[in-house]
This record gives structure tokens, sequence and C-alpha cells, in this order.
């Protein structure tokens, strides 16, 4: 369902450490030897930019990718490793604080050598659990039990706001149970699908062999997890489908959910995830898939309890196998690391760990982050580039041609309404009750997992609060949320090759301030225009310009679905919000940039212009080497388009660059005039 729209970029503050670090360092401004000239801009602009680097920065063998935004979230972890570790060196610390439970969770995340001794034990009350089901009312529990502590499910099953009544926070459920990336890895019928489907079997079978289970019983269980996933996949929307939010919306109450499933007795699956009292439910909840909630019904009857009882289980073992014995973590890896994404070595054990502190009290490592790393500094100059391409874009809205004054007037009254977020919440997350110690991993994130579920349910029914943030300040990445009708910039995504102090603002405008460009322009692609200022799904366009914008981002498709990589084809249609989001991005960027080059002397920087510097700036953000493997990923399940593409794509719809370059008619990267499109 279309909640928030993010888009994978990075910077850190401009502050003494990021100056001093050799990696961070090498990414300010130009650099000519990254660059092949051998390839014309006008034929190639990515290739021309980064083709030196390609060939030079090869994955490392604990990556599947590489490239800037993987070189800084590694750069980013080293930060958070020295706060971890410090945290664990300290003594006598109160119960609760930051430093208590950030150095409690990470000293048993490095206790591999109590973790190796206790094998799968930590599961054993879970399993135990699973195996004594032996009816439907108990299979009705346990869904509950093991989806409030996080232990996989048939379906989500989340708190969040009312996409038609954005003041209100209500159940939202949808489609899940899989374990494959997405439902086509079960339906696709080609080479590579099968292939991935058959080693993905041998992984499931390698899981219960670890159990202790014979290689008879281990492969018919594993056929038993490919028979239901494949049933719940074809029940499945795929995901151009759930692009559509109106296609996502169903509201119902509970009676009306009882009726969907009624096999599925919703009021002893709700009692177990603690959701007793009927305010949880007085102003309904969301289905996202009616259909799928239809087959899951279905598949209570057909599906024996046996049967199920192997799905849990494999369920069980497969989300918690990175915080089990070196067994569980290489099988895991072996099919997830090397398989799915083509990674050859598995991480250090810090990195993974690290990850896991993120996950579990990310806010609380957030503030310990922010009081080393955050310069106010930067988070003026960034307050002072979103100001900026707001003015371009409002410039832009009211001279379009093709809207109608009427849009027009309802597009300016949101774009005035969207609120900035940059740095860190202004109010942070409260971790009181939270339970971390030093005596056990498994349990210090079970216990995590449950905080924060809780955390999330509790807020049903409360008024939505509009100080929250749905990044930690240490992630390296930026978001727009259509329902706050906001754009949020952590201050883990102001330093180089994004933001820059000592840069000239081509650079910076080609950098941060494209990227601040996509993420407005996400409150007006295909999905986010659906909402209003106040972040209602709500209808504030005029039939006619809908058509016309309609036909303007058709093209976007057409052209997007003609990129390939490895005869493997971009899905347009999939891809179209974040490829809306990089060609409007760019243009009001542009034009920011130009307003800031008025009635100043354009000079020549490293033989560019600024027009040029400003293109190469966007260019060498995404240079990006990755696994095959990867790239098939990508293409399947990524709604952004392969780095290449959201190069080349946008500049080869921008007059702007044709110009800057001199670009001609018979030159590759050139379309034909009437496929070019401008939307903002």
């Amino acid at each position: 369902m279309y909640k928030i729209i993010i888009i994978c970029l990075l910077f850190v503050a401009a502050n003494a450490y990021s100056q001093k670090d050799p990696v961070i360092e090498s990414m300010r401004g130009i650099n000519k030897a990254n660059f092949d000239e051998s390839v014309l801009p006008c034929q190639d602009f990515y290739q021309y930019v980064n083709g030196n680097w390609l060939k030079n920065n090869p994955v490392p063998p604990e990556f599947p990718r590489w490239g800037n935004f993987i070189i800084l979230d590694d750069e980013n972890n080293k930060i958070c490793k020295s706060i971890e570790e410090e945290a664990t060196q300290k003594t006598n610390l109160k119960k609760g604080s930051n430093y208590q439970i950030i150095g409690d969770l990470y000293a048993t995340a490095m206790d591999s050598a109590k973790i190796e001794s206790l094998g799968y034990t930590p599961l054993k009350p879970y399993l135990d659990k699973i195996n004594a089901i032996a009816t439907i009312p108990d299979l009705n529990k346990l869904i509950g039990y093991l989806s409030l502590n996080r232990f996989g499910g048939v379906f989500s099953l989340y708190a969040g706001q009312d996409e038609k009544s954005s003041e209100d926070i209500i159940l939202q459920m949808g489609q899940g149970g899989l374990t494959l990336p997405e439902r086509d890895y079960y339906t696709k019928d080609d080479e590579k699908s099968i292939d991935i489907r058959n080693k993905y079997f041998e992984h499931v079978k390698n899981v219960f062999k670890l159990l202790g289970l014979n290689e008879a019983d281990a492969f018919d269980n594993a056929n038993i997890i490919i028979k239901i996933e494949t049933r719940l996949a074809k029940a499945s929307m795929t995901r151009v489908e759930m692009r559509d939010p109106e296609a996502t919306y169903h509201k119902m109450y509970l009676t009306d959910l009882q009726f969907l499933t009624p096999d599925f007795n919703w009021t002893t699956y709700f009692n177990e995830m603690g959701l007793i009292d009927s305010k949880y439910f007085s102003k309904g909840l969301i289905v996202g898939q009616p259909d799928f909630f239809k087959e899951f019904n279905t598949m209570l009857k057909d599906v024996s309890i046996n049967e199920w009882k192997v799905y849990f289980t494999f369920h069980l073992v497969n989300s918690n196998s990175g915080y089990l014995s070196s067994p569980f973590v290489e099988e895991s890896f072996k099919f997830n690391g090397q398989v799915l994404s083509g990674q050859k070595a598995m991480q250090p054990r810090w990195k993974r760990m690290t990850g896991v502190v993120n996950r579990s009290a990310g806010e609380l490592l957030g503030q310990l982050y922010v009081e080393k790393m955050f310069s106010p500094k930067a988070k003026e100059r960034a307050k002072e580039m979103v100001s900026n391409i707001m003015a371009s874009l409002k410039n832009r809205i009211e001279n379009l041609s093709w809207m109608s004054a009427e849009t027009k007037k309802a597009a300016l009254y949101k774009l005035s309404k969207i609120v900035v977020k940059i740095g860190y919440p202004d109010k942070w997350k409260d971790f009181s009750g939270l339970e971390i110690s030093r005596n056990s991993f498994f349990d210090n994130v079970v216990s995590a997992q449950l905080f924060n579920y809780i955390k999330n349910l509790d807020k049903i029914g409360k008024p939505v609060d509009r100080d929250e943030w749905g990044m930690t300040p240490q992630t390296v990445n930026a978001y727009y949320s259509a329902q706050k009708n906001e754009i949020v910039f952590p201050a883990a995504i102001l330093q180089p090759p994004f933001f820059d102090a000592e840069a000239d603002d081509a650079l910076n405008y080609g950098g941060i301030g494209a990227v601040i460009g996509h993420e407005i322009s996400h409150g007006f692609d295909d999905q986010g225009r659906k909402f209003d200022a106040e972040g209602n799904m709500k209808d504030w366009w005029t039939k006619d310009d809908e058509t016309k914008y309609n036909a303007l981002t058709d093209k976007i498709v057409e052209q997007f679905n003609e990129y390939a990589l490895d005869k493997a084809h971009v899905n347009g249609k999939m891809t179209l919000g974040e490829n809306i989001g990089d060609l409007g991005g760019l243009t009001v960027s542009y034009y920011a940039l130009e307003k800031s080059l008025e009635g100043k002397e354009k000079k020549l920087i490293d033989g560019f212009t600024p027009e040029q510097r400003f293109f190469i700036s966007w260019a060498q953000v995404w240079r990006l080497n990755q696994s095959p493997e990867r790239d098939l990923l990508q293409i399947n399940t990524d709604s952004h388009s392969p780095s290449r593409f959201r190069v080349n794509g946008p500049y080869s719809n921008m007059l702007e660059f044709i110009n800057a370059f001199g670009c001609k008619d018979s030159d590759s990267m050139m379309r034909a005039k009437d496929k070019i499109v401008t939307i903002w």
C-alpha cells in the first residue's frame, strides 16, 4: 500500500569527522580520472562520467553492490560501531538509559561464543508452541501469538493513517506470508525463475535438516512450504497493481472482516494480539487485498494442521536465523546473500549486528549519533536549498501550459503545506519500558521487536503524531510521506557527494538539490498526486488535467520499458513514481540553480560550466556496480530504476541537458521530439 515514498540517498553533516575521513574526502568535487572520455556525453552520459570508476571499483566480496550510497553507508556504520563499542564499555549505567540499552544489546549481539553454544535452543519454546496446536482455534491463537512477537505470519498487520481520513490511525491489513522477494518469483516459468525456486527448495530443505530432520522428511516439508507459499503468491496483488492507492483501500469493520473470512475467528486472533478493547476497531480497518484473505480462508480448510505446523516452523526459523548459531546464519546467507543478491562473502559480525541495533533501538542510537555528528550549519544550508527549490517548483507550476488554473491552485496549496524535516526529530521516541540486559541476545531481540510493535499498535485511536519520523537520524536516506505531506532528510544525508559546504552551487544543486526536488516531486507523482494537502486520498484534479497528466506519464512508462539489463527489462509502470521524481527533481533543482546564478559570472571549474557541473554531479552520485543477481533482484522488486537509467533517462528528456552539452539529433541519448516529456 502507498504509505511512504522513499529514495535511497545519503549524506552526513559537514563536520570534523567527515572532513578527516579519506573516503569522504575522495568523494568531494569532480575527479576526471573517473570519466571514460572515449564515450561522448550525449551517447551515454552515465558511462562518460563514471566509466573509469566503474572499471576500477569492482564489487567487494561482502557486498552485492558497490557505489556512493553503499560506500557512505559503510562509513556511517563505522561511526555507529564506535558509539556501540563506547556504550559497551561504560559501567554503572542507569537502567533504560541510551547507553545501557545500546551497550547491552550490542554486547550480547557480539558474544558469538555464547550464541554458538546455544544453537537453535532459543527457538525451542516457540517451536513447542507450534507443535502443540491441534485444531483451527489453536491455529487462530498461534497466528496471533506469532504475529505479535514478529515471528512471521500469513498476512501483515500494523497501525497507520487512514488514507481517506488522515487524522485517524487505524488497523491496516495486507497480503504476506511469502519468503521469496515477491509473488512473481513463484509464478514465472522462465529459466532463471525456475532455477531460483529450485535453489529455494534446497534452502528450505536444509533449514529443516538443521533442525534434525532426515533427508526424506526435510524433502517433504520443503514441498509443503512451496505449496503453501505458491498459493499465497497466486492470490497476491502484483507490485504494479498495488501502485494504485484506490486498489488497496478497502475499509471494513470487524463484522465485515469476519464475513470475508468466516473460518478464521478474528476475535480469538485479536485477543491474542492484545487488541481486546473495542476502541481499536471503532473507526474500522483497512484490508489491502480482500481476495488474498478469501484465499487464506479457503486454505484454512484445504491445508492440514500438520502442514500449517511445518509452514510456521520454517517461518519462525527463517525470520530468526540471523540471531542463531553459525549453521543457521550461513544457510540463510547462502540463499539470501549468494543466490538472490550475488554476494560472495558474509559481512563481518559487527556490521550485521549494527544493523540489529538500528532495527531494535534506532532512535536511541540516533540520539548518540547526532551528538557526535550533526552540524547546525549543514541544517541551515539544507533549509535554504529546500526553500529555493520549493520556489522553483512554485514558479514551474504557475507557468505550466497543460494545467488548468483550478488544478494549479490546488497544487500550489499542497506545495505550500509540505512540512520539511531536517536532521533529527524535535521530540525523540520514548523507549521507557524496553527491557534489554546482558543475559541473552535472542531475548533482547524479541523484547525489542515486541516493544516496537506494541508501540505501533498503541497508536490506534490516538492523534497522529506529526513530530514522529519514519527514519532514524543515522539512516543514509530521505523520504516523502503522502499522508503527512512531508519531506524528511535525516542527519546522515548531508555529506559528499550529495552536499559539500566547500563546493560551488552547481555541485550541490546537482546533488542534494536534485534529491530535495525528487522528494518534493513525489507529492505530485502518479501516486502522490492522489493525496491532498492534508494527506487524504482525494481527487483534486479536473478530468481534463488528469487526462493530460496521464498522457505525459504514459510516455515515461514507454521510455523506461525500453531499458534493460542483461535482457531483463525495466518495468516502466512499477518504477513510474521514482522516474517522475527524478525528472521533476532535476528540473526544479536546475532552475533553482539558475536563479542562484543570476547576476553572477559563470566561471568554468574543472573545465565545465555550472550547468555541466550540475548534470555531472547527479550522474556521479548514482555510479554503481552490482552483481548480475542484484541486477535481476532490482528489476523484479525495486520501484527505482537501475542507476544508469536514473541518469540517462531523465537527461534525454531535458532540453537543459541537451543544450549544456550540445547534443545532436543523431546522438544515441536523443529522443524523438514528440517523445520528450516535461511534466513540471
